[in-house]
């Protein structure tokens, strides 16, 4: 058993030393063949705790991720263990075979509907098959975005974090180089050569991108995670959404997985919800938080609760607890809300707005019809918000200042 312990810690340390070496500038000629020589059969599971090694050991996810594409040319044809189909993944529906299957669509897309017409864009057929290709490309983003959202947090559960990280990173260069292309591609051009390298570029980054899904995520995935975690990711993803049509249904996702009540209880202090769980201070002051006013009137029409923003636009005092809603506004308006309530008592409206001005403020008054699971009537949201700010927000901001 020790002699295991050590043979595995020293894959550790090489994969380790191999990927610093990379780091350092050494090609990835240099490193392949010493790769090649020590190791046999190598999981995913061991260049995940290489990886998170180095982050603990100070060196900065981002300069990870920039070795990223290198390091997986140098696995990819090596990994004798993680080219094995593992048992439970090629069930018809499973999460994976889902990922899967819309690889192999991108691949299609990339060969098919892009590369093609890289080389002939100034024709004009070609040209807009080249943007009809990288649009379709571009709903990449539904399979990048399950995978992080749905399938990262199982292998942050499970302590793995730095090689989500580290994929995130690539995933969003990969979805900039998506816009930057088609911004180009946008704009009228003459000389193609810059434009067809970028694209040449992406396809490359997608290619490698989809190795590293398949010879390391996934099966780090399926080493990992139970049976009922793959039933809460089927029963998630349509959330998301799909990059491909006809998703089919997995089965096994259809029985035998734990639902947790949608009903809200209490529970060790907390409020817990089908969505999340909070501390009662944590509900009051997240409510108290929100950048806009919110009172809720029940379904026998008087006020249940107001939040206490810093900067209400109407002023209300806890008199107005258990008061009818009618009586809560001038004799000339009261017909207004009342007819409101009635519409959304009957189902004919389920919101109803109006905005108007005061003094500096441009003030939105929203109402919404509230209606439990089985769609039933259960009370009025008012919302409302000074959009002055809002209306004036231009261009974009992506950074902190």
């Amino acid at each position: 058993m020790s002699e295991l312990i050590n043979n595995r810690e020293m894959r550790k340390e090489t994969l380790k030393n191999i990927i610093r070496q990379l780091h350092e500038g050494k090609t990835m000629d240099e490193v392949k063949q010493q790769f090649e020589e020590v190791f046999h059969g190598v999981s995913a599971s061991e260049i995940s705790e290489a990886e998170t090694a180095l982050v603990l050991e100070g060196i900065p996810n981002d300069e990870i991720q920039n070795l990223c594409d290198v390091h997986a040319s140098v696995f990819k044809g090596t990994i004798d263990e993680i080219h094995g189909n593992i048992e439970g993944s090629s069930q018809k529906g499973h999460p994976i075979e889902v990922m899967k299957m819309e690889n192999r669509e991108i691949e299609k897309i990339m060969e098919d509907q892009i590369r093609p017409y890289i080389g002939s864009m100034e024709e004009p057929d070609s040209y807009q098959l080249l943007m009809k290709g990288m649009e379709r490309l571009s709903k990449i983003d539904l399979h990048y975005s399950r995978k992080e959202n749905l399938l990262f947090p199982y292998l942050e559960k499970y302590e793995v974090t730095a090689p989500p990280k580290v994929m995130w990173g690539v995933d969003d260069e990969i979805r900039m180089q998506i816009k930057v292309v088609q911004t180009m591609l946008g704009k009228s051009f003459t000389d193609t050569s810059e434009i067809a390298g970028k694209i040449k570029e992406l396809l490359d980054r997608i290619a490698e991108m989809i190795f590293k899904e398949e010879n390391i995520l996934f099966p780090m995935l399926l080493e990992k995670l139970t049976e009922d975690e793959w039933k809460m990711i089927a029963s998630e993803s349509r959330e998301i959404g799909y990059l491909i049509d006809h998703v089919p249904e997995w089965k096994e996702s259809l029985s035998g997985v734990k639902k947790e009540s949608m009903e809200p209880k209490a529970e060790n202090g907390e409020v817990v919800l089908p969505t999340g769980r909070m501390t009662l201070e944590e509900l009051k002051n997240m409510l108290n938080t929100l950048p806009f006013d919110i009172t809720f009137v029940g379904k026998d029409d008087t006020v249940k609760y107001f939040s206490e923003g810093k900067e209400r636009i109407f002023a209300r005092t806890k008199t107005v607890i258990g008061r009818t809603v009618s009586n809560c506004h001038p004799p000339a308006s009261v017909h207004i809300v009342e007819g409101i309530v009635e519409d959304f008592k009957s189902g004919k409206k389920d919101s109803e707005d109006f905005w108007i001005n005061m003094g500096d403020a441009f003030v939105l008054i929203r109402y919404f019809a509230v209606r439990n699971e089985q769609g039933e009537y259960i009370g009025v949201l008012e919302v409302t918000q000074n959009i002055k700010k809002i209306q004036q927000i231009q261009g974009e901001k992506r950074l902190v200042e």
